[in-house]
């Protein structure tokens, strides 16, 4: 009896010790693994903390001024501006100067005031924005001149554009390739005299036309101005007061009416002969379509061959329809996407990329210039429809 009790004591207490051994392992365990998630969660916050200094460094503010609502293209420019900026995580304000260089002026010292860091704007007029960007720089704001070059002054750091002289080249160049013989009527028109790229798109598209001007291709029938210079060859810088004085008399403003209203006149003055199947340099798509409508109404012309430039929706439909003859695209994604790394190079303490610069009259302006397209109806779809430019369902027409 005595021996099966002491076995009996024996049995227990190894039990015993093995389920302390057990317990013990299983509090060990968790332990392991209470310490491994505290780990864990520690690695996580971390990084979300790395990741927050990380936001906080780059982000800043940047304002915003375009010249008009007015203009599809602009309208375009803002809805892409707001969703890029936004979508990155930077503030971004938003202004037009309503075609009023005073508005505009109004509208930097407001963005100013606010403490935007760095400033992308459109100028009304090239000259008259240069006080402006003045008083960004002296607020130490980054000053980027978008699309169209500020002029006269020190203060801008960075310019956004595309190749103003290529665009020009471009829509001349349609205007060749579908001339035939000689005597052909050629009408000129420009931008407004107080921006600058109207001289630069002047100077591309006179450059490739001067030769067939001063060889009979074609006949200037609407500037006196440039008939006296069909020999030369201008440049926008050196021969600014030539190319003014031609702007003078075939300014459209870049004003639909303006364009209207002196393509009527013209139209008006010219005789039966100077008519029939005309080409038309038209320096933007708004102008395009006001040109169009004007030479289209007109009896004695038989037929026109007109350029413009900004792939605007309505003057798409125009081109689709056989009534504007062809356009430069200027992917406003591509402009847009470059201004913003222009921003960002800047809010992050770097310079943005430079390829070459553009003398605005006081100094040589970095510069990035981006790539045009040519557009007519032989390639409407694949530039615009197929890029994802624009949906399909914009327009009526299409094969």
């Amino acid at each position: 009896m005595k021996k099966i009790l002491i076995l009996l004591l024996s049995v227990i207490f190894i039990i015993s010790f093995s389920l302390v051994g057990v317990v013990g392992c299983k509090e060990e365990a968790a332990e392991e693994e209470v310490v491994a998630e505290e780990e864990e969660v520690a690695e996580e916050e971390e990084v979300v903390a790395e990741e927050e200094e990380e936001e906080v460094a780059v982000t800043g503010s940047v304002g915003i001024v375009l010249p008009t609502k007015d203009e599809p293209r602009w309208i375009q420019d803002e809805t892409r501006f707001n969703d890029a900026l936004s979508a990155a995580g930077y503030d971004v304000q938003i202004l037009f100067s309503e075609a009023s260089s005073a508005k505009e002026k109004e509208n930097v010292e407001a963005l100013i005031t606010s403490g935007v860091q760095v400033l992308i704007i459109c100028p009304q007029d090239s000259t008259a924005a240069a006080a402006s960007a003045e008083a960004a720089r002296d607020a130490g704001v980054k000053v980027i001149s978008y699309d169209r070059l500020i002029t006269d002054t020190d203060a801008v750091d960075y310019y956004v554009t595309f190749d103003s002289v290529s665009v020009g080249a471009a829509q001349a160049q349609y205007l060749v390739d579908k001339a035939t013989g000689t005597g052909n009527p050629l009408y000129l028109y420009a931008g407004a005299a107080t921006d600058n790229n109207a001289f630069i798109f002047f100077q591309g598209g006179w450059n490739v036309l001067q030769p067939l001007i001063a060889d009979g291709t074609f006949v200037i029938k609407n500037s006196s101005e440039a008939v006296a210079v069909q020999d030369t060859q201008l440049d926008a810088t050196a021969d600014h007061e030539t190319i003014g004085a031609i702007i003078g008399q075939i300014t459209t403003n870049w004003d639909f009416d303006d364009a209207k209203s002196l393509a009527e006149a013209n139209l008006t003055v010219a005789g039966a002969a100077d008519k029939g199947d005309v080409f038309i340099l038209a320096p933007n798509d708004g102008t395009a379509r006001a040109i169009a409508d004007a030479f289209a109404a007109d009896s004695d012309v038989t037929s026109y061959v007109v350029s413009g430039q900004d792939a605007e929706i309505p003057s798409v439909q125009y081109i689709i329809d056989g009534k504007q003859s062809m356009t430069v695209l200027k992917d406003v994604r591509t402009l847009v996407a470059d201004a913003i790394a222009a921003a960002i190079a800047y809010l992050t303490g770097g310079a943005p990329e430079e390829t070459t610069t553009y003398n605005n009259g006081v100094i040589d302006v970095p510069c990035k210039p981006s790539v045009v397209v040519t557009v007519d109806q032989s390639n409407v779809q694949e530039a615009l429809i197929d890029s994802g430019y624009y949906e399909a369902s914009e327009f009526t027409g299409l094969d």
